[in-house]
């Protein structure tokens, strides 16, 4: 059996453009109109999940999807930095955010470390793997990036090199252990 999973990066918001951790504010108009108009173009899908996030929730209501929360695929859970922006805490920080962005085990904000974030969310890949029939998920860039570390079993340091755009899908389809990706198609 083939599984397909398609993953759904949220539309902008005040936060994204301002680079602001963890913060869970709605999508901007923007973005909530640029949702409305994808609509047309997502396929059909045997289940929809969501990131735990308004920026998530509200794609997903735009989309016009009735999407279920699935803790999995919550938010990168970045401790102490939430709701601060990145030149906040590089200039309190600098020694910190940098070990954070060079080591995948490092979580000096005492939230969870890329590593933690890609099996987590490597867990969650495998068990879709056994869901027979499409499945649509609208999930915080760092979800994207976790599964696709986990999708072509690179190193967790490569997290940081791959860009997810608002409102793209990241499509993986194969079975447990064997994936193949297709990145950021636009909606």
């Amino acid at each position: 059996m083939t599984a397909r999973v398609v993953l759904i990066s949220p539309a902008t918001s005040p936060a994204l453009r301002e680079a602001r951790f963890g913060d869970d504010g709605p999508v901007d108009e923007r973005g909530a109109e640029r949702a409305r108009a994808a609509a047309e173009s997502l396929p059909g899908a045997v289940r929809t999940l969501t990131s735990a996030s308004a920026r998530c929730r509200g794609t997903a209501a735009g989309l016009g999807l009735r999407g279920v929360d699935a803790a999995e695929l919550a938010p990168l859970d970045v401790g102490r930095w939430r709701g601060r922006t990145l030149d906040e805490v590089g200039a309190a920080e600098p020694e910190a955010v940098a070990r954070w962005l060079a080591d995948p085990s490092c979580a000096p904000h005492g939230g969870e470390s890329v590593e933690d974030v890609c099996a987590r969310v490597g867990g969650w890949l495998e068990s879709a793997a056994e869901v027979s029939g499409r499945t649509l998920a609208v999930v915080e860039p760092e979800i994207v990036r976790a599964a696709v570390v986990h999708a072509l079993g690179v190193p967790a340091a490569a997290f940081w090199r791959l860009d997810v755009p608002p409102l793209t899908a990241t499509e993986l389809s194969g079975r447990a252990a064997r994936w193949n990706v297709r990145l950021g198609r636009p909606l």
